[in-house]
């Protein structure tokens, strides 16, 4: 009798314990929205934009010397804020910080190219979030690009490009299995990648009209979209 009645104290005892376990899974899962980051991180994405675009306003009295420095200490900085909010938080998904936080947190990653080492361990967090569907899956692309390219592998998506400024075009940098490039792009709800490719050659032809135009290029070689 004895026995049995430790066999069931036993039993409870252990049952008690699976309950709280999973309480506090429970707990862990739930994430309180963060306004104060959210707001952060979009004052750090305004300035990052301003950077990583073609000098604008006031800026254009730079020197290049001074822009580039300008834009170095702009991506180096936030690289260590987000390193600080990277390791309290994690990845910044939509639940923590709302689709457009978590939008300007990945945006500056992407722009941590001096420390590929801080975009990888970026890039494992965010998988997971993708999973929970906590997270974009085509920005997720990008960053697998970014960081493959930045630690000397081709990439998967194709999301990263040079251009051929003889005929106004981008191209796709070191890409893997080219062939098969658009069955992967659709599989993270990217568009087709001549697409894509033309929409930066448009963009770019744009930007450097000028340049171009001296060249005696009048408009930009786009690729055959089926």
């Amino acid at each position: 009798m004895k026995k049995i009645l430790g066999i069931i104290i036993i039993g409870i005892t252990l049952f008690g314990c699976k309950e709280k376990t999973s309480e506090k899974k429970e707990i862990q899962k739930k994430v309180e929205f963060n306004q104060n980051l959210a707001d952060e991180l979009k004052k750090m994405a305004e300035i990052d934009q301003i950077a990583a675009y073609i000098p604008q306003g006031k800026y254009k009295e730079l020197t290049s010397e001074q822009w580039n420095s300008f834009k170095d200490s702009v991506f180096t900085t936030h690289q260590k804020r987000l390193k600080e909010i990277f390791d309290k938080y994690g990845f910044v998904g939509f639940d923590l910080a709302g689709e457009e936080g978590s939008q300007n947190f990945w945006l500056m990653v992407q722009h941590s190219d001096h420390n590929p080492n801080f975009q990888k361990e970026v890039l494992e967090k965010m998988k997971v979030q993708v999973e929970k569907q906590n997270a974009e899956p085509s920005n997720y692309g990008l960053l697998v690009d970014r960081v493959n390219l930045n630690t000397g592998k081709p990439q998967i998506y194709g999301t990263q490009v040079d251009y051929n400024f003889d005929i106004a075009q981008a191209f796709p940098k070191n890409l893997a299995d080219s062939a098969n490039v658009n069955e992967r792009r659709k599989s993270i709800g990217l568009e087709p990648i001549e697409e894509y490719l033309n929409q930066m050659t448009l963009m770019n032809f744009e930007m450097n009209k000028k340049f171009y135009l001296e060249k005696g290029i009048t408009e930009p070689k786009l690729y055959k979209v089926e």
